[in-house]
């Protein structure tokens, strides 16, 4: 059985290569993170007793503390995360490390683009639109799973064994279809819908947030999705709300958001043209709802981008 701690396996998990310090900046609260070359992941073994202000990055998160405490603010929230227990950041969510004087801990940080493009993933989004704690007991039947899973990513990382870049793919994809099936409690979702409707509702959603996936860069509007799972205007909503905790505006605002992210990486683009085939109908509501998101502006955005990658 894989743990993890620091000498599993006499792998060497704290070389110059992967220490934390000097390696994280943040810039205009914002932090673009320095994947290894052709790969999506970054993992740190980090023992250090500084703490990191608040910030935002598009890689999802996950810390695991191994010795001691560790404590996260995240907007109103404070989490004090044990070891053995594991929290999840969903992209793009303000969040503040405070480290205690001494301990270690592991920090995941996974870019989800291509897994997000997989049918099915966007309902394993919705699930993820706070901040996950996962203890044994909150997650007591697939809290081994998840452990284990994120054990065997690590030992993969850090090994760099042949094609242990595919295989950590299949392991964060297992970890993720154990999370959203074990998250997808169909009575709870939807409370007031008689049980013989639920699995129902449930795969009538999932096709919804699939086709606004395709179709972000269209002019999409809430009678078109409703129409599309065949529910009314106001039924849709209120389901909707219930599936995602999102509304179906801010839901959509974020996934376009989300791929312009990704077109400001693109040199070649202006502005204009990543604001139009991210779905926004005009320039300035572009800017400011990005702003509003990120704290920053698609330009200062992509300045930052370009002067982190272009040290590198």
């Amino acid at each position: 059985m894989l743990t993890l701690h620091k000498n599993n396996n006499n792998i060497n998990l704290y070389s110059p290569n992967d220490d934390w310090s000097g390696k994280r900046s943040v810039e205009i609260e914002h932090e673009i993170v320095e994947f290894k070359k052709d790969s999506f992941i970054r993992i740190w073994y980090n023992e250090q007793n500084e703490c990191y202000p608040v910030h935002w990055h598009t890689a999802l998160e996950i810390i695991l503390p191994i010795e001691n405490y560790y404590d996260v603010n995240i907007t109103n929230s404070k989490y004090h995360i044990m070891p053995g227990e594991f929290l999840l950041i969903t992209p793009g969510e303000n969040h503040q490390l405070i480290a205690p004087e001494s301990g270690n801990r592991y920090i995941f940080l996974l870019d989800l683009s291509a897994i997000s493009k997989l049918s099915g993933f966007s309902t394993i989004q919705s699930l993820m639109s706070e901040p996950l704690l996962i203890t044994k007991e909150s997650y007591a039947h697939v809290y081994e799973e998840l452990y284990q899973l994120l054990a065997h990513i690590r030992y993969e990382y850090f090994s760099q064994s042949d094609f242990c870049v595919l295989n950590i793919y299949s392991l964060l994809i297992s970890f993720f279809v154990i999370l959203g099936r074990n998250r997808i409690s169909t009575s709870d979702i939807f409370p007031n819908v008689r049980v013989y409707k639920q699995k129902e509702y449930v795969q009538k959603f999932s096709d919804a947030l699939d086709y606004i996936g395709a179709h972000y860069m269209e002019e999409l509007t809430l009678d078109d999705i409703a129409d599309e799972v065949g529910f009314s205007k106001y039924h849709f909503t209120r389901l909707f709300k219930q599936y995602t905790n999102s509304t179906f505006s801010n839901y959509l605002s974020h996934k376009r958001i989300n791929a312009a992210e990704e077109l400001l990486a693109e040199p070649d683009l202006s502005i204009t043209e990543i604001a139009l085939q991210s779905g926004f109908s005009s320039i300035s509501t572009f800017n400011r709802i990005f702003k509003q998101q990120k704290d920053c502006t698609p330009s200062e955005y992509r300045a930052l981008y370009s002067k982190i990658h272009y040290t590198l």
